[in-house]
């Protein structure tokens, strides 16, 4: 929602193709919100499980703002804002960069687990 008044307050300065599609796009953002957030609750709600288990639901996040930014940069590439260029190249940036430290993460803590439990084995 808060894209939509933004990009209408941004469309009224001249700064952005004022289509008129603000108000439909906010409505039709406000009936996807209602029918998906409870799926995408659970999804979050699966992110949290530790470990490997929930690694995937924790890469959800990152991957799907690379792959839109990646469709976009396509599109909005060929204009002529150098501004947005590089901002989805920043989103892209990091969310890679987000990806990798989730991952690392979560190596690290198998890895870790695995060697206090190995450790362990052996003291009795």
């Amino acid at each position: 929602m808060t894209y939509y008044l933004t990009k209408g307050y941004l469309a009224s300065l001249g700064g952005l193709d004022s289509s008129g599609a603000g108000s439909s796009g906010i409505a039709l953002w406000g009936v996807l919100a209602f029918f998906f957030g409870a799926p995408l609750g659970l999804l979050g709600n699966l992110a949290q499980v530790p470990g490997t288990g929930g690694l995937f639901f924790r890469l959800l996040v990152p991957l799907v703002a690379f792959y839109e930014t990646s469709m976009r940069l396509e599109t909005e590439s060929r204009g002529p804002s150098q501004v947005v260029l590089g901002t989805w190249t920043t989103v892209r940036f990091t969310a890679v960069a987000v990806a990798v430290a989730l991952v690392g993460h979560t190596v690290w803590g198998w890895w870790r687990s695995r060697r206090i439990r190995s450790a362990g084995v052996g003291v009795g």
